[in-house]
């Protein structure tokens, strides 16, 4: 009888390295099993809680792979506006606005970046813009928007300070401490503050602070601060006294210190000079309205004396007309002179 042979077959070192894979595997998926099953033990959930977690997650990956269809299909923009459009037959429109923080400013510049989004659906509302739109006006310094449910929009404003005004010429431009323009007022409501004149002033008003700092007992009789040739400052007292003081910053306040040292000795505002000009170190120069003129007429006066007695040393058989002669040009040769 016949016997068939089949080739082909495993031989044995293929067999033996079969069961040896087969074995690995089975000590690899007991082993993770282990280690998976100590790693869901170690947490602080029971099984079901876990379930339900799972649950979840895979929702929330189905809803998360939705909505990004419905963004490439255009949905979103058909939804927002069904949104916006329930919300506002709720009643979610604005209705009121209120303002805050609003003191020195004119209210209703606020009113008029504000009062477009009136009927305005909430959910539509863009607060940035808004915000925006309100730090463009001169007084604000910071803004903040919100809502208030159901129908109103809140505005909280922080105004700027004024800290001086900036004169030019016969108008006055109310600045803040950082020389930022706020508005123009008239002379009247001007009156009162610190006045800054000069070319590119509303720079340096940090370098004034500090200046008027170093002698406080001056500070409040400032009326007003010239910033000559963007180099040195000339200060006008209340008295409307003019006290030049040298260029650097260490230089002028140190000017500035004497000069409150001399006035709290001698009293010099409030006197008779007009002008102080301490530029020349270790010198003050003064300047007394009239002075000059006192001084030309105490000369005349002398020269008219000094003629006189020459006049009545000819003696007494001397014509008037000669010594009238003479003392008329002695009056000359002064003037002259």
């Amino acid at each position: 009888m016949a016997q068939t042979i089949r080739r082909g077959g495993k031989g044995v070192r293929r067999a033996t390295a079969a069961r040896s894979t087969r074995t690995k595997v089975a000590s690899a998926r007991k082993q993770t099993g282990n280690i998976v099953d100590q790693a869901v033990r170690w947490l602080p959930v029971s099984d079901e809680t876990l379930h339900r977690l799972m649950i979840v997650a895979i929702v929330g990956a189905v809803a998360a792979a939705g909505v990004i269809g419905t963004m490439m299909a255009g949905v979103p923009a058909m939804a927002e506006q069904q949104i916006a459009a329930i919300a506002g037959n709720a009643g979610f429109k604005v209705k009121r606005v209120e303002v805050r923080g609003v003191n020195r400013m004119n209210e209703l510049a606020i009113y008029e970046k504000v009062l477009g989004q009136r009927d305005q659906v909430m959910s539509r509302l863009d607060l940035a813009a808004l915000r925006g739109d309100l730090l463009a006006l001169p007084w604000v310094k910071d803004a903040r928007v919100s809502r208030q449910l159901p129908d109103t929009l809140v505005v909280d404003i922080v105004e700027r300070s004024p800290r001086a005004v900036l004169r030019n010429g016969g108008s006055y431009v109310l600045i803040d401490e950082t020389g930022h323009e706020l508005e123009t007022v008239p002379a009247s409501r001007a009156h009162g503050m610190l006045a800054l004149a000069g070319k590119g002033v509303s720079g340096e008003i940090g370098v004034l602070d500090k200046l008027l700092e170093a002698a406080p007992a001056l500070k409040t009789q400032v009326a007003e601060a010239e910033w000559v040739g963007n180099r040195r400052w000339n200060l006008t007292f209340k008295t409307g006294q003019v006290l030049a003081l040298p260029e650097g910053d260490d230089e002028s306040a140190a000017a500035l210190v004497s000069f409150a040292r001399m006035d709290g000795v001698d009293r010099l505002l409030g006197g008779k000079v007009a002008a102080f000009d301490m530029r020349v170190p270790d010198r003050i120069y003064l300047r007394v309205p009239g002075h000059a003129e006192d001084i030309a007429a105490q000369a005349r006066a002398a020269a008219v004396a000094k003629a006189t007695r020459a006049a009545g040393a000819d003696g007494p058989a001397a014509p008037a007309r000669t010594a009238s002669a003479k003392m008329a040009g002695a009056k000359t040769g002064t003037a002259h002179d």
